[in-house]
């Protein structure tokens, strides 16, 4: 593939990346990582090393902004970042030393769980949402979760948001806000140590995708008031249930292939999970328009959000 071509495309990753995470809170990674590999051809370890380096610029300023409107609470920081450091480390050292022939089913399976997680999370589970006790999680909590959350962050090229935030937000004890602030104020240490690993482990191959880095940047550059205009006009519960089918779907024909699932039944998996996931996306934003709507009835159109299947409240506070 002509390199500017392949430039080009690494660009709409991190555009598309971008659109995702503006709307969502979540999924930078994920959705780069799944393009760079599927339209770009970069390999799983040199995909995950590109999202990285890129991520360390992005996830500064984003804690930074988070940190400026008091969305961080400094008392869960460490204990997530620190083991998520360490589990981003060892993950990207391990990613680093596959073969491209090993890694990437691996890569696949990772992200294909991620995507199922993203139709887990904004399209079934609408009406199971806990009201917040605000109580302190404990360490050892924090720590098996940062350190597998960093683990897969590497391994699968993201996931952090995925795995972190959706496991803080189900556990209900802080407000939606700040588990997002927390989370992403912890991913750039998580990014900082899993691009360690990737400079120890693959230098020359960094320094080979420098391009690719700057292209993916500014490709989530270009995105960003985009994303932030679109968060206005978008339905999280929509664009995260077709997100997460999309994700699941491309990676779930390497997976299928690696097991050597004959290539009828591979499509025939992958149509049916395609369509499944948009009906349930689909399903889900029209339950949750619903709500919203007999919600603003109730409270003589006060607020228009109430208490949502999916509390709409917590999207807004996680894009403050």
């Amino acid at each position: 593939m002509n390199g500017w071509v392949t430039l080009l495309l690494i660009a709409l990753a991190g555009l598309a990346g971008q659109l995702v995470d503006g709307g969502l809170g979540m999924g930078f990674g994920v959705t780069s990582t799944t393009f760079l590999v599927f339209l770009a051809g970069l390999g799983p370890a040199q995909a995950s090393a590109v999202v990285h380096t890129a991520e360390l610029g992005t996830t500064f300023v984003s804690g930074l902004s988070h940190w400026r409107f008091g969305n961080v609470n400094w008392k869960l920081v460490a204990p997530l970042a620190i083991p998520g450091a360490i589990g981003a480390f060892a993950g990207a050292t391990v990613l680093s030393n596959l073969s491209t022939e090993a890694a990437q089913p691996i890569m696949s399976a990772i992200l294909a769980v991620l995507g199922g997680v993203l139709i887990w999370r904004f399209s079934i589970r609408l009406n199971q949402r806990r009201r917040p006790e605000y109580k302190q999680h404990s360490k050892p909590f924090l720590g098996g979760l940062g350190l597998f959350g960093g683990f897969i962050d590497a391994t699968g090229g993201g996931g952090w948001g995925p795995v972190t935030t959706t496991t803080l937000l189900t556990a209900g004890r802080n407000e939606p806000r700040r588990v997002v602030g927390t989370v992403n104020t912890a991913e750039f240490f998580v990014t900082a140590a899993a691009t360690a690993g990737f400079v120890l482990g693959m230098w020359q191959d960094l320094v080979d995708n420098l391009a690719a880095v700057v292209a993916l940047l500014v490709g989530g550059v270009v995105a960003a008031p985009l994303a932030a205009w679109l968060v206005t006009r978008l339905n999280p519960v929509l664009l995260g249930g077709l997100v997460g089918t999309l994700i699941l779907t491309l990676n779930l024909r390497t997976v299928l292939r690696s097991l050597e699932v004959d290539d009828t039944l591979r499509l025939i998996v992958q149509v049916v999970v395609l369509v499944g996931g948009v009906a349930l996306a689909i399903n889900a934003w029209l339950k949750v328009r619903e709500n919203s709507r007999a919600a603003a009835e109730k409270e003589g159109n006060s607020s228009g959000s109430g208490s949502t299947a999916l509390d709409l409240s917590e999207n807004a506070d996680a894009h403050r």
